[in-house]
């Protein structure tokens, strides 16, 4: 397909580009669907149409864990093992940004070297910017951009522990929490709804003079485990240990998710996860219309600076400050 880099892609040439598998296609699309031009808004809305019948296809992995607990190293080590079995793999690595200056690191292709230069790997670092939940703007657009163009595994690497697990729980069909060993009280050192929402529990780093911590840390969560409350998916989660850098315990993680797979599209909860997902994301979109209506609306805009300013100086409080502006939207709107 012949397009030029310099000018923005059509819909129909961003959508026969995603599913003929063009890379440079896909990662224009996602930079489009990214974007908070309203211009490209509207196109990402009419290709995200039109590739929906082309979704759904792919195992979708969450996978997080506290800093230095490896996760960069141990998607790398898993990816090259899915890939090595025919699979195509995405990895959305979201990457925190600096609310001072909305900079993010974004270095997740140089610390997963091997893995970028495999063809049937695609990597896509994204800035977190001030989005709620510590996901990219877009990650579930993006996540159904990589399905369509074939990418049949999808992992999403959160930022850290925190609000960010629940925003990527509503997006993946298996959520996978990497802990380390030997770290101080392990069990206190997360918090329990982030091991309820867990599939599966990996204690990385488990090689050398670490090994016996992490099979104790291994046993202490999995009898931390058994005191929880059966999952809906009428899964019990598992914990293994794994060291990325001597490539152990990796195929094993891999066969616990095809394991977990298997069981809950058998009992139906794996569609039924993905059409509450769904409804999620109708949630999620109104809530972006509203937000991005209200603050494009011209009277909002030429209201918020002073508004602004005489909260800022005690003039007026917050609350009235917010009920003042609400009340002017819903005027204007009604009157247009």
């Amino acid at each position: 397909m012949s397009y030029n880099r310099k000018t923005r892609p059509t819909v129909n040439e961003c959508v026969e580009g995603i599913l003929s598998g063009d890379r440079i296609l896909l990662s224009r699309t996602i930079t489009l669907i990214e974007s908070q031009l309203h211009e490209d808004n509207q196109l990402a809305r009419q290709i995200i149409e039109k590739i929906m019948p082309y979704t759904g296809n792919s195992t979708r992995i969450g996978i997080t864990g506290v800093p230095g607990v490896g996760k960069s190293t141990f998607i790398e080590s898993f990816g090259n093992l899915v890939v090595g079995q025919g699979h195509k793999l995405s990895v959305l690595a979201i990457d925190p940004s600096s609310k001072k200056s909305g900079g993010s690191i974004l270095g997740d292709k140089t610390r997963m070297e091997s893995l970028s230069k495999n063809e049937n790997a695609f990597i896509r670092p994204s800035s977190a910017r001030t989005s709620l939940g510590g996901v990219a703007h877009k990650t579930r657009e993006t996540l159904l951009l990589c399905e369509a163009a074939g990418y049949d595994v999808i992992i999403i690497e959160t930022v850290g522990v925190g609000q960010s697990e629940i925003a990527v729980h509503e997006m993946v069909d298996f959520f996978l929490l990497l802990m380390l060993a030997g770290a101080g009280d392990e069990l206190q050192g997360i918090k329990k709804g982030i091991m309820e929402m867990a599939d599966g529990i990996a204690i990385t780093k488990a090689d050398g003079e670490n090994m016996n911590a992490a099979k104790k840390a291994k046993a202490a969560y999995q009898n931390a485990l058994h005191l929880f409350p059966a999952a809906e998916s009428g899964w019990s989660a598992k914990v293994v240990t794994c060291s990325a850098n001597e490539n152990t315990g990796i195929r094993e993680i891999w066969q616990l998710i095809k394991d977990y797979g298997k069981k809950v599209k058998q009992n139906g909860y794996w569609q039924e996860r993905r059409n509450r997902q769904n409804v999620a994301w109708m949630y999620e979109g109104i809530d972006e219309y509203l937000r991005t209506g209200f603050f494009n609306h011209p009277a909002i805009k030429s209201e918020l600076g002073k508004i602004t300013k005489q909260v800022e100086n005690g003039q007026i409080s917050a609350l009235k400050a917010a009920n003042h502006l609400t009340q002017i939207f819903e005027q204007k709107s009604i009157n247009g």
